[in-house]
């Protein structure tokens, strides 16, 4: 018998013993295309909850921009704690139903009914309706969202095998995109308003998510990993998370390359629709143009990561998407087969951006649980969640007012004075090309290659084994069947 640790190991080592059909190996697409399946709905509902909820509930529905913009920023930093307190707790459930496998079937039908609610919403309603159902929406995609997150880093182990997985997911929830912009394109031949096809969003989203998830859930294994026994609520370990350098900088990379983004997004459809002369649908294909190319793109990116490094590609994307944003300008306005080149160009570029980044968490993550013994991968994707919150509250609590304040009028029928438009144009183009190129700024240098990575993976792999070899030790022998008394006689 091989000699024991110290301390008796923990719970979650006995259960990992015991599960040999999550031992880990090389990650194949058979798994993660269903577990990339909830991608599809919570994609969806991005591009229409930024491009789309914001001109609808202005335009349409008749709300005052300065309502929509600030009750937004409000929301989004109300909820900033939120991921931080789901991730504590998700990192340390333990239920039949696995870890992030039962908080993803939690979080379902949670955001499924803020959708009904906020793209079925009635005409003029209050800042209060605006604010309860937009936290509800919220708090259900961080559940969904940061438990699909942190199981997808647990599910691939390996540094370009991250790269891999999270590039699969990118282009899977580029798919839910299409869907939900075929809703636009196809709502005019159909007969459908501007407003009907955002709804009609809304209902694709709703159909989604349940198959989506159950799909996931049904199909994908869930390993937890053993931990090393400690004490029950270390708070310094937390606070040794939150200040890491790798987790700030990657916090900060988060922040700008989300609010570059979701500043253009904010203002997509009044600058293409005013600016450039295009209708609403025309705006529409060359956003579809710009997400369908982040499908060949992600898996661009994570070829290009395997040749020279997540953070150099990172640094190389945001230094594409800028230039190809500023071709945009010199193309002839209202040339809807000029302009598509240059939105594809920004759209391969762009998906590296969220690829890159949270596969890098997830190497952060090996590094913590090698020092602290217990798994935070879910805190790390709530704290760099709260950046993609706080950039998502001033993408739009800025825009909104701010295109306000400087005579720009969104109201479905207004007129724009030439000014107004200029000002829309200068916002749609500094903003983004500022907050891109500051984000690829922020991994300038970064230290945790391939090789550095590696070398954490076999420790803990090394431990890993251990702890299990040890957690067999403890386990009581399996029960003999009574003998047959006939056979004894």
């Amino acid at each position: 018998m091989r000699p024991r640790l110290e301390a008796r190991p923990t719970r979650g080592a006995l259960l990992a013993a015991n599960d040999r059909s999550t031992t880990p190996g090389r990650l194949r697409l058979g798994t993660v295309l269903p577990f990339a399946a909830p991608s599809l709905g919570l994609s969806a509902l991005g591009v229409a909850v930024f491009v789309y909820l914001p001109p609808y509930f202005a335009g349409h529905l008749k709300v005052p921009m300065a309502l929509v913009g600030g009750v937004w920023m409000f929301v989004r930093l109300l909820d900033i704690p939120v991921d931080v307190l789901l991730a504590v707790v998700m990192d340390r459930t333990r239920s039949i139903l696995g870890r992030y496998r039962a908080w993803m079937l939690m979080g379902a039908p949670v955001l499924m009914l803020a959708v009904w609610k906020l793209f079925m919403a009635p005409v003029g309603f209050s800042g209060g309706y605006l604010l309860s159902w937009l936290f509800v929406l919220y708090l259900g995609t961080s559940i969904l969202g940061l438990a699909h997150s942190a199981w997808g880093a647990t599910l691939a182990t390996r540094y370009h095998e991250r790269s891999f997985l999270f590039g699969v997911l990118n282009a899977v929830g580029v798919m839910g995109v299409m869907a939900a912009l075929a809703m636009v394109i196809a709502g005019k031949p159909l007969g459908l308003s501007d407003a009907q096809s955002v709804q009609a969003m809304g209902w694709l989203i709703i159909a989604l998510l349940p198959v989506t998830v159950l799909l996931a859930t049904v199909r994908t294994p869930e390993r937890i990993a053993p931990e090393t026994p400690r004490r029950a609520f270390p708070l310094r370990d937390y606070w040794e998370v939150f200040r890491k350098p790798d987790l700030l900088r990657l916090f900060a990379a988060q922040l700008a390359l989300t609010l570059g983004p979701g500043w253009m997004s904010a203002i997509y459809l009044f600058f293409f629709r005013d600016a450039r002369g295009f209708t609403t649908q025309q705006a529409t294909v060359l956003l579809a143009a710009y997400i369908l190319a982040q499908i060949p793109g992600s898996l661009l990116a994570a070829a290009v990561a395997r040749r020279i490094g997540k953070h150099r590609t990172l640094m190389l994307a945001a230094a594409g998407f800028s230039l190809g944003l500023l071709a945009i300008f010199i193309i002839p306005k209202a040339n809807l087969l000029a302009t598509i080149p240059s939105m594809m160009w920004s759209g391969m570029t762009a998906a590296a951006f969220d690829l890159m980044i949270r596969a890098m968490l997830a190497d952060v993550g090996d590094e913590i649980r090698l020092d602290q013994g217990k798994q935070r991968i879910s805190l790390l994707y709530a704290v760099n969640g709260l950046a993609a919150k706080i950039a998502g509250a001033f993408s739009i609590g800025l825009t909104f007012p701010l295109l306000a304040s400087l005579g720009y009028k969104a109201a479905e029928g207004a007129v724009n004075t030439p000014g107004a438009i200029h000002n829309l144009t200068l916002s749609f183009l500094l903003g983004p090309i500022v907050f891109v190129m500051l984000g690829g700024a922020c991994v300038i240098g970064w230290r945790l290659d391939a090789r550095r990575q590696d070398e954490v993976r076999q420790k803990l792999e090394t431990r890993d084994a251990e702890l299990e070899a040890d957690a067999a030790d403890w386990l009581p022998p399996l029960p003999h069947p009574p003998a047959d008394p006939e056979i004894a006689a």
